[in-house]
């Protein structure tokens, strides 16, 4: 059953892409093509938005415990004195 869902994803935004370009729709048509072209890139390469995001979450999260730790040690400082 979950093989079918990628053939059938990018018939559906073939479909509907082709549906708004016919409705001189030319944005919405696009739309779609970028959504295809996505689908087609995330199923060849296995990288995905959530990939990405969590990728992005995780090195916010560092960056502010980095900051964090260096501004404990500076007010730790400033406070010895």
């Amino acid at each position: 059953m979950y093989e079918y869902i990628y053939p059938a994803s990018l018939v559906l935004v073939a479909l509907l892409a082709f549906n708004f370009n016919q409705n001189h729709n030319t944005k919405l048509a696009l739309v779609m093509l970028v959504i295809g072209a996505y689908i087609i890139y995330s199923n060849e390469t296995g990288y995905t938005a959530t990939d990405f995001k969590n990728e992005m979450v995780q090195s916010i999260d560092e960056s502010a415990e980095e900051f964090v730790d260096s501004y404990d040690a500076e007010v730790n400082k400033a406070s010895k004195k």
